[in-house]
């Protein structure tokens, strides 16, 4: 399988760490090697987890309304991130 390019709004799988087994979205791009994730409930807008690029899982999906905000540099609700995220932490990983 290719590895889906991490980009702001993607959907991601974090694969270790205390956070592992969750879904984030990707809310900045820090370097080739740490992201900045978060899903508006353990992780919200204002305090951010960086992570590591190899501790994470990129889906195919991108929720593009989202990745637009962050990259125009617009608010962005938790409650916008919850709700987008919600479907993806009630089932189970793949």
């Amino acid at each position: 399988m290719q590895e889906h390019d991490i980009e702001c709004g993607r959907v991601v799988f974090s694969k270790a760490g205390r956070d592992s087994g969750r879904y984030y979205v990707v809310s900045e791009v820090v370097d080739a090697n740490y992201v900045l994730i978060l899903d508006g409930e353990k992780r919200k807008l204002a305090a951010p987890k960086k992570k590591k690029v190899k501790h994470l899982r990129a889906t195919p999906d991108v929720l593009a309304g989202i990745g637009e905000k962050f990259k125009a540099g617009k608010q962005v609700f938790d409650s916008e991130i919850r709700s987008a995220l919600r479907a993806y932490n009630t089932k189970d990983p793949v």
